[in-house]
């Protein structure tokens, strides 16, 4: 054979033995790239999930802290595909089963002056956060992010409200910040809300709208109204649930916003296409209106989208690099305490004038 044949024939093959892994992957060796990362990613949320069973401690909170110990774990490439699948994957499908905690029915329950007051509750934790963003030199994004969080339903909500603004316009430490930051406000917020209730004087009914619309996480917002008495629990579980079906409505706005900000000409049909996970959310909670699911498949759907938004989180704060967060200072969490303390102070107003 002469020898440009055989140098013809290697360069096919060299092509051909070079496309093969890209094109003909075996879903094993897919799992393979990402088994380092997941099995990090998972070992973390254990633990976490262990000290806030037996501490008490917010089990998101803790995914964080520990995600944020871990993050040294990112100079091995091996865990890098692990950690970016969990961290989107996980944070979608995790949003999509919170869907089967929320019905129609829920919201309809509230009445309307208490969900139009609701509405006003997150408005002005919006709105405070945006404007404080800008008064701290951050950018408009920043503060849809933190008033986001604080406005529907905490950590969920700031990793669904990420998913579609994207690490252009938040970066990644300003996003880890602020989950640290409402996660404490909410740790913090579930012992001293029904403690303030009681000071103020408030009927069972004032004190579930109360804590339900100002607490950010929803398991804390719960618990914080069963502490003041079984009928705040479940009033406070109502206006809580109903924050969380908000959640879709105002991460469609903000896709809108964010795709029109990228793209400016394109058409109007595009820009109206929701994030996929936003559309399943609201499929399941559609449908979970419809048909009546029974208690432990319920609590089964909890405890699944708990775990996948702990792994979500975790993941998120070991990619997280712990010098560009503590470099940032303390003006980045301003937007998170000010719409924090706005939720609380309308709140509060409402529940002792309208209610």
């Amino acid at each position: 054979m002469a020898p440009d044949h055989a140098g013809d024939l290697y360069g096919e093959l060299f092509l051909a033995q070079a496309d093969a892994p890209a094109t003909k992957r075996s879903r094993l060796d897919e799992w393979k790239l990402l088994w380092p990362g997941f099995a990090v990613c998972a070992i973390a949320s254990i633990a976490a999930a262990w000290l806030s069973e037996h501490y008490g401690a917010p089990i998101i909170l803790m995914g964080l802290l520990i995600g944020l110990a871990l993050n040294f774990v990112t100079s091995e490439p091996r865990v890098h595909p692990g950690l970016d699948f969990v961290s989107k994957g996980c944070l979608r499908w995790g949003i999509v089963v919170l869907g089967t905690q929320v019905t129609i029915a829920q919201i309809g329950a509230l009445g309307p002056v208490p969900f139009l007051a609701l509405l006003v509750v997150m408005a002005a934790a919006m709105g405070t956060a945006l404007v404080v963003a800008r008064l701290s030199g951050a950018s408009v994004s920043v503060g849809i992010l933190a008033g986001g969080a604080t406005a529907i339903c905490g950590a969920s909500a700031a990793l669904a409200l990420f998913g579609v603004l994207g690490a252009k316009r938040v970066s990644q430490a300003q996003f880890a910040l602020t989950l640290v930051v409402v996660s404490l406000a909410s740790a913090l917020a579930m012992s001293f809300y029904p403690p303030l209730a009681g000071a103020l004087h408030l009927d069972d009914r004032q004190a579930g709208f109360l804590i339900g619309a100002s607490i950010h996480d929803v398991a804390q917002a719960i618990g914080g109204g069963y502490a003041y008495s079984d009928v705040a629990g479940s009033y406070a579980t109502i206006v809580k649930l109903s924050r969380v079906a908000l959640l879709a409505p105002v991460v469609t706005v903000v896709s809108l916003w964010a795709k029109d900000d990228d793209a400016p000409d394109r058409h109007w049909i595009r820009k109206l296409a929701l994030p996929w996970f936003i559309t399943l959310f609201l499929v399941t909670v559609v449908v979970n209106s419809i048909v009546t699911v029974p208690a432990p498949v319920a609590h089964l759907c909890l405890t699944l989208s708990k775990t996948l938004l702990l792994l979500a989180v975790t993941a998120t704060a070991m990619r997280s690099r712990l010098d560009l967060i503590m470099q940032m200072g303390w003006r980045p969490a301003l937007p998170v305490v000010a719409a924090t303390l706005a939720s609380l102070a309308v709140a509060t107003a409402f529940s002792m004038i309208i209610l």
